[in-house]
C-alpha cells in the first residue's frame, strides 16, 4: 500500500525546475544597465512564436489541400501556436502593467 503522500513527491519531483532557456542569462546574472539580456530572451521567444505560428499554418494548408497524413499533427501544432501566443499576450500585459505601476511611484 502506497500513501498519499508518496504520490504527492513524485508529483513534486515532475516539477523541477526546467533547465534555462537557451540565449538567456542565468538568474542572477548581471546583463548592464542596457538590459541586453531581456532584449536578447525576447528576441528569441518572438522568433519561436512566429516559428510555432508558421509550423501550424504550414500543417493547416496541408489539412486543407488533403496533403496532412495525420491530423493529430496539425491539432498539437495549432494548440502549441495558440498556447505560445496566449503566453506572450500574459507576459506582454504584466510588462504594461508594471511599466505603469513603476511610472505611479513618487519620485
Amino acid at each position: 500500500m502506497t500513501s498519499p503522500v508518496d504520490g504527492i513527491s513524485g508529483a513534486l519531483a515532475a516539477l523541477a525546475p526546467a533547465p534555462p532557456v537557451a540565449g538567456t542569462a542565468a538568474p542572477g546574472a548581471a546583463t548592464g544597465a542596457s538590459g541586453a539580456g531581456f532584449a536578447a530572451a525576447l528576441t528569441t521567444a518572438l522568433d519561436q512564436l512566429q516559428a510555432t505560428q508558421s509550423a501550424s499554418d504550414a500543417l493547416a494548408v496541408q489539412a486543407a489541400t488533403g496533403d496532412l497524413r495525420d491530423v493529430h499533427d496539425y491539432m498539437i501544432a495549432a494548440n502549441e501556436a495558440k498556447l505560445a501566443t496566449e503566453m506572450v499576450v500574459n507576459v506582454k500585459n504584466r510588462a504594461v502593467e508594471a511599466f505603469n505601476e513603476i511610472m505611479r511611484m513618487p519620485v
